[in-house]
């Protein structure tokens, strides 16, 4: 298997909605992103699989030790070495493969974030700069496009914290923000013990109109000479907005199952949004 080939069969495998949009780009881009992305879930994988934190954080120092290979031009691994030849001409950088990683390291160090602008940080560096990374990928002239990608990956982050609100209870974690459990009465032990309140339904709502208003934000940032080649973006955005609704209309049952779109669905979403935008 060449490392080409593994990077695609890891996004494939992960079902997420962003392997739809990779479909529809250009070779040379696609092969890109797909390295980029297989390295997020490589990373996060060695950070959340492991039951044991010690191991977590030995596999994540292994990583970091891997990105200073890659950009040593000494790659071991399939993901980086599929890396190697991309990291040039789409701007990827060492710092921001760095910040990606400091993202991860943060699920070793905490568990709860008391407000907002803790988890907009978190989320800044798991999404935001991996959503700059990709808008380099598939292209920009205008710099107002990297703002727009920064926020479009708060949006989609923030669409994740919501999908897996009972998914990462199970695993002690708590990513909707303290004060705003307190502001609408709900408990940690709420969550944790999956109580599916009519308040936890009103800071449900609260968590997705604020999402929502992320990924209005975002498409308004975006320059109308940008729009074509960002495209991919749009797609994800598309797909990820269907399964906010998806979830509000089945009254926000997080805490007991993860809610998803089927393949045929986010396919379709992918090739309309393609089509239109």
């Amino acid at each position: 298997m060449t490392p080409d080939e593994y990077c695609r069969e890891k996004a494939a495998r992960s079902g997420s909605s962003f392997y739809y949009s990779f479909l529809f780009l250009p070779p040379e881009r696609r092969r890109a992103i797909t390295a980029l992305y297989a390295f997020c879930r490589e990373v996060d994988d060695a950070v959340d699989e492991p039951s044991d934190p010690s191991v977590a954080r030995a596999a994540l120092a292994w990583w970091r030790g891997e990105v200073a290979r890659l950009f040593a031009r000494d790659p071991q691994h399939p993901v980086t070495r599929a890396l190697a030849p991309v990291i040039a001409p789409f701007g990827i950088v060492r710092a921001k493969l760095e910040e990606i990683m400091d993202g991860m390291e943060m699920d070793l160090n905490q568990s709860r974030y008391l407000n907002f602008p803790a988890l907009r940080l978190y989320c800044h560096r798991v999404a935001g700069v991996v959503g700059a990374l990709a808008a380099g990928i598939f292209g920009y002239r205008n710099a107002k496009t990297l703002e727009y990608a920064e926020k479009l990956g708060l949006a989609f982050q923030l669409t994740n914290i919501i999908r897996d609100v009972g998914e990462d209870a199970r695993k002690n974690r708590i990513y909707l923000p303290m004060d705003e459990l307190k502001e609408h009465g709900v408990t940690a032990a709420d969550i944790l013990n999956a109580n599916h309140t009519e308040s936890f339904v009103r800071l449900m709502r609260f968590q997705t109109e604020r999402a929502r208003r992320c990924y209005d934000e975002a498409l308004a940032l975006l320059p109308a000479e940008d729009r074509h080649a960002q495209r991919p973006g749009l797609m994800m955005a598309a797909i990820y907005r269907a399964l906010l609704d998806e979830i509000a209309g089945d009254d926000f049952r997080v805490l007991e199952q993860r809610t998803a779109l089927t393949p045929i669905r986010k396919l379709w979403i992918a090739w309309r949004t393609w089509v239109t935008a």
